[in-house]
């Protein structure tokens, strides 16, 4: 541990997060590193911050309080220190575990990469976490809005986000896409185009079951009955399809009491149903047209069926299953039109990168859009909570936006530490506040009756509505 970053010393009042175990400990003046962000991200800290300090005074009676500690990334760092992001930086956050930032400001199309990924990769936050859950009041393109209610795992370190590709027209695209097409494709019919930009997109086993055992902990934690696995295993078999296959394996392995798959459940009702009913109709009931298959198929399923039958019936069979977790799985095109039209049928999302970035948005869309979801990025032993907007320059320091983002994921934060009276303080307040049609431009242009106000007195309103509650659990 440094007595100073980015030459600003520690402050001296408050006392490190320690982790070990596998379990935080949290000190009641705990030390939490914030980054505020480029653009509107000091509009949003100042008003995010005071509902902070706010909502842990009124829940804590003065017993709690965070020690908050200004590190550097994106433009402000790069004033400072001619650094995007400073090792420092990097250093405070590793050596304090949770930290939390506003929008930093990343170039489309070349000069430095994303901030955001940067410190993704380098303290393996292998957990994107984005709840998307509706705001009464809150304008909404859909009819049902208040259907949602999701909280979306997305996979962090993998898949596209892994950003290992190679231009167009380069010498080494060039050499790779020859080995392609004569090496691995045999010179057969199917070629890659030799003008081609080429992606490598890894999925692996240890990085797809430590993100769907997070989602499952979660689920379970927090009493969800349904953990869908999203993937497009229709098309990508070995990297999607694959996903599917370790999620479910990690469910099977280490959640066996508390979890059932759907494919089981069928399984499990039909002998609820007919007792009599042989191995064989049962497995043609699972899998419709399976007369028409092959004989590998049949005792494929057969043998499934059988497994099923003889592993859970004890423990899962005569309705037991119906209390237990439903892990299921769904293709991402499917969910991307379901989330309209049946969104309380999603409860945890587990996914791959790529997938997990679209959904996240769109769900997002459905309740306000970005300046109303809050996010996370977490691994073990480390989190990172942050807007999940951009930095809209355009409105920086005019105390105009939409502070919600981060306040959200500060109370996503508080959760993590596990102080859930502050972060029900922090979404009642936001959740009355907008009740009462008391809000910032982009949704006040958009409410009936509504009266505009800016980031400053938005976040004063959520105070004067904050209520003393203490959380159920």
């Amino acid at each position: 541990m440094k007595s100073s970053y980015n030459s600003v010393p520690v402050p001296h009042d408050g006392e490190v997060i320690q982790y070990s175990g596998g379990k935080f400990r949290i000190p009641d003046r705990p030390i939490i590193p914030y980054i505020e962000g480029d653009g509107t991200g000091r509009d949003i800290w100042k008003a995010s911050q005071r509902v902070f300090d706010a909502a842990v005074d009124q829940a804590y009676g003065g017993k709690r309080r965070v020690v908050w500690f200004e590190v550097f990334a994106g433009e402000k760092a790069y004033n400072k220190f001619q650094e995007w992001l400073p090792q420092d930086t990097v250093e405070a956050a590793r050596d304090f575990r949770v930290a939390i930032k506003g929008p930093l400001t990343t170039p489309v199309g070349g000069g430095i990469r994303s901030l955001n990924v940067a410190l993704r990769q380098i303290l393996d936050l292998y957990a994107c976490i984005r709840p998307v859950r509706y705001f009464p009041g809150v304008p909404s393109p859909v009819r049902h809005p208040e259907r949602m209610n999701v909280v979306i795992f997305r996979e962090n370190t993998e898949d596209v986000y892994i950003g290992i590709e190679w231009r167009s027209g380069t010498p080494e695209v060039k050499k790779l896409i020859d080995f392609l097409n004569k090496e691995m494709l045999g010179g057969g019919p199917k070629q890659i185009r030799t003008d081609s930009a080429i992606t490598i997109k890894p999925m692996s086993p240890f990085g797809t079951k430590r993100l769907v055992r997070r989602a499952i902990q979660h689920a379970i934690e927090n009493k969800r009955r349904v953990v869908t696995l999203m993937h497009k295993g229709n098309v990508q078999k070995f990297t999607e399809g694959a996903f599917r296959d370790w999620g479910y394996e990690l469910a099977r392995d280490e959640f066996r009491a508390q979890i059932v798959t759907e494919r089981e459940s069928w399984i499990l009702d039909n002998v609820d149903r007919n007792p009599g009913l042989s191995v064989e109709q049962n497995a043609a009931m699972v899998e419709p047209g399976l007369a028409q298959g092959t004989e590998s198929l049949r005792k494929e399923v057969y043998a499934e069926v059988k497994r099923v039958l003889d592993s859970i019936s004890a423990t899962h069979g005569k309705g037991q299953w119906k209390q237990k977790i439903m892990v299921n799985d769904r293709i991402a095109d499917s969910i991307f039109q379901q989330i309209l039209t049946r969104a309380d049928e999603y409860q945890v999302l587990a996914t791959p990168n790529l997938n997990g970035d679209y959904i996240s948005d769109a769900a997002a869309a459905q309740v306000g859009g970005l300046g109303m979801a809050p996010g996370a990025n977490v691994g073990d032993g480390y989190g990172i909570f942050e807007a999940t907007h951009g930095t809209a320059p355009k409105y920086a320091d005019k105390d105009v936006i939409n502070p919600s983002s981060l306040m959200l994921s500060g109370a996503m934060m508080f959760d993590f530490m596990g102080w859930r009276e502050a972060a029900r303080l922090i979404q009642d307040g936001i959740e009355h506040t907008i009740g009462q049609k008391r809000v910032t431009y982009d949704l006040e242009r958009l409410m009936e009756g509504a009266t505009k106000l800016r980031t400053s007195e938005f976040a004063t309103a959520i105070i004067e509505n904050m209520q003393p509650r203490v959380a159920a659990d």
